[in-house]
């Protein structure tokens, strides 16, 4: 299951962690962020302990929505070592996030 990243854990939990992570920003309205979130949970089950998955409710933190200038969701960002490595905008197969998180490990 993924983890939940808040405005006020992003920070220890994605920022500073010592691994790649991988970000959904989403919505509980959004029909395709809802479509994406199996793929989600299905990442975080097969890369746990190597990768960090994670998702963020941008209704309930916009904090982190205005920093990383998210203006469209579902948004998933990888960021490693503090920074944003990658992204992706909309739904996708499993097989493109796989991808990149294979190029960034």
């Amino acid at each position: 299951m993924a983890s939940q990243f808040t405005d006020d854990n992003f920070e220890a939990e994605v920022l500073k962690a010592d691994n790649l992570s991988v970000v959904d920003f989403w919505a509980p309205w959004c029909g395709p962020c809802l479509a994406l979130g199996p793929t989600i949970d299905a990442l975080a089950t097969e890369y746990e302990g190597r990768v960090n998955v994670g998702k963020v409710n941008v209704d309930e933190n916009p904090n982190l929505s205005i920093n990383y200038g998210v203006t469209s969701i579902p948004c998933v960002l990888f960021i490693k070592n503090g920074e944003v490595v990658d992204k992706q905008m909309g739904n996708a197969p499993k097989s493109a996030f796989d991808k990149k998180i294979q190029a960034h490990l």
